[in-house]
């Protein structure tokens, strides 16, 4: 029954399709005030689709007739659902060959057109009309895409225009917001008496305008008609599902987070640490940014700072300068330490105070060292450290004090001939 149902159905389907050309020009010589075909040229085309109807005619009588004994005898409900659902089907089957023959009646066709539709539906395959009508098909396709296109444009443009209009200055607006708001933190962190580094304000003033402008973004995705519900839940789940897959991402957010609360250095700062040497430039909550003494910047992972050494070297204000120099063991060690106090203590860089210290610190292999240990400002570290090395080798030079290079001393023994014949 469904078989005979779907063959029906694929027939009329066919023979709509075959003849939609004819009725498009129909209707098009109609507006145009043309005159129709003539009435010779449609005279087999009732007579074609009536054979069709009154078929139909018999099946949906005789269907009709076993739903009622179904119906009666209450023997078979599957039997009797299946032949309703046959019996719908022939139904709407009927009312497109009445609309074909309705049509057919008013446009006329040529008579060889009518010879290939019935060969076509005779042998139930629409393939030797293919080359017919598959382009007009298409062609009416893409019109009716295109009508419908230009349809949704003239009945939904203004409307969308308008929402895009509202979405975009909702956003430009929260975005100068979110800046406001911005500036207010750094104002207020500036103003406050607690004791906040510039990383931890950074991150305040960066936390503030991303939620500002995030509610600014729902605000204006529920103007347009976007609900934002399903939107958040679903954000959550990814953001759980990214979280579990990046894990060590996480471990960095979390050193992150107590690099900015124990402020182990701040931006300027010199550290080493994870055995890099640099300035801070930057700080996030996966990583730091450090610029070498040779410009080179490198981003390292907060959590191999957090989980080594940390050295900060510019955090205190001041800082100890140490040299050791060595001088020859024929040199007069009093002489020596008074030169050195004296190019320590003339340096205009050097502190008064903490005082320098210069003592003999050990005797080496080829000379007598001593410690030189300035003090100076941490801005002036380098500069210190490079005049006075300078320096010393000056006045050493001037007073004949001898800076002594490693050596080693061979003595020779004279050996008997007697013991090197043997």
């Amino acid at each position: 029954m469904q078989t005979a149902t779907r063959r029906l159905s694929s027939l009329l389907f066919t023979l709509l399709l075959a003849l939609a050309p004819t009725f498009v020009s129909g209707a098009a010589a109609a507006q145009g005030g043309e005159e129709p075909a003539p009435a010779e040229q449609a005279t087999e085309a009732p007579d074609d689709v009536q054979v069709v109807i009154d078929d139909l005619n018999a099946k949906h009588d005789a269907w009709s007739s076993a739903k009622s004994a179904s119906d009666a005898a209450r023997a078979d409900a599957e039997l009797a659902t299946k032949t309703a659902e046959a019996l719908t089907a022939l139904d709407a089957a009927l009312a497109d060959a009445r609309a074909l023959r309705d049509l057919l009646e008013q446009s006329g066709d040529t008579p060889e057109r009518l010879t290939a539709l019935k060969a076509a539906i005779a042998s139930n395959n629409p393939a030797g009309l293919a080359d017919d009508f598959d382009l007009d098909t298409a062609k009416g396709l893409v019109e009716q895409w295109v009508s419908q296109g230009k349809d949704f444009v003239v009945k939904n443009g203004p409307k969308y225009a308008v929402n895009l209009l509202i979405f975009l200055v909702i956003l430009l607006v929260f975005r100068v917001l979110a800046r406001v708001a911005g500036s207010l933190t750094s104002k207020t962190l500036n103003a406050s008496r607690l004791k906040v580094s510039e990383l931890l304000k950074k991150f305040f003033v960066g936390i503030v305008q991303k939620l500002v402008f995030v509610v600014g973004l729902l605000i204006a995705l529920g103007q347009v008609g976007v609900d934002t519900g399903p939107l958040l839940a679903g954000v959550g789940v990814v953001g759980f599902v990214v979280g579990f897959a990046l894990q060590d991402t996480l471990g960095n957010f979390a050193a992150g987070i107590m690099i900015l609360l124990y402020r182990p250095f701040d931006v300027g700062h010199v550290i080493t640490a994870a055995g890099e040497t640099g300035k801070v430039e930057d700080l996030t909550l996966v990583s730091t940014t450090l610029l070498t003494p040779d410009n080179q910047k490198l981003i390292v992972p907060n959590s191999k700072i957090w989980g080594g050494t940390i050295r900060n070297v510019t955090a205190q204000k001041t800082r100890r300068v140490d040299l050791t120099i060595g001088v020859g063991y024929g040199d007069d060690l009093d002489k020596t330490k008074r030169v050195l106090l004296d190019v320590v203590t003339k340096h205009e860089l050097v502190l008064k105070d903490p005082a320098p210290q210069v003592e003999v610190l050990t005797l080496g292999e080829s000379s007598v060292d001593f410690i030189v240990r300035p003090w100076t400002k941490t801005g002036d570290y380098w500069t210190v450290y490079f005049d006075l090395v300078r320096t010393i080798k000056q006045r050493f030079d001037q007073e004949g004090i001898s800076i002594p290079f490693p050596q080693r001393d061979l003595h020779l023994v004279s050996v008997p001939e007697k013991l090197l014949q043997r």
